[in-house]
């Protein structure tokens, strides 16, 4: 969970744990709106947003799912219904990473990496779920994905390599 601190990150804030620094979708677009409108585009350019989520395992292996991401009040959701293993991942530890469904048209690519938390507000709950692009059960729990980062790849033309990085929050160049 996020405290009330506020970070250096540009409108980010530190975790209870202080050990990264996350932000809502709405904070990230702000600091980034070239890349979140676009890793917007990506994760819905099938109609609903189409992702792969990432866990962490009860043994720290990694577990990839196909999740519909959804962008809401400012924030990014996704919903976990009551029986699926990510679900209880992300319970118990709550780290994830989400990269977007690839297009038949262009290689581009958005990826996403935080901490998810349980929504525990019935009222944003309804909220939410009276705007979802898809069919969703009472008993999916949602879950919102601070991020911690983001990784926007574009392409030219296929065949295209290689790709033009765009990476928030930014990262100095590394030395040669």
């Amino acid at each position: 969970m996020r405290s009330a601190r506020t970070a250096s990150c540009r409108g980010c804030v530190t975790t209870s744990a202080g050990s990264a620094e996350v932000a809502t979708w709405e904070e990230f677009a702000a600091a980034a709106p070239d890349v979140a409108a676009r890793g917007r585009d990506i994760l819905y350019q099938h109609g609903p947003g189409l992702a792969y989520l990432a866990t962490v395992r009860k043994d720290g292996g990694p577990r990839v799912h196909p999740v519909c991401p959804h962008v809401a009040v400012g924030r990014l959701w996704v919903f976990i219904g009551h029986a699926s293993p990510k679900r209880h991942d992300l319970l118990r530890d709550g780290r994830y990473a989400l990269h977007a469904f690839p297009s038949p048209e262009v290689d581009d690519e958005f990826f996403v990496a935080g901490r998810a938390t349980p929504l525990e507000d019935p009222e944003l709950e309804a909220s939410i779920r009276a705007d979802l692009p898809f069919n969703s059960q009472p008993e999916d729990r949602p879950f919102e994905l601070s991020i911690e980062r983001a990784l926007l790849s574009t392409y030219g033309p296929r065949p295209s390599w290689p790709p033009v990085y765009t990476r928030w929050p930014a990262t100095s160049p590394r030395p040669s």
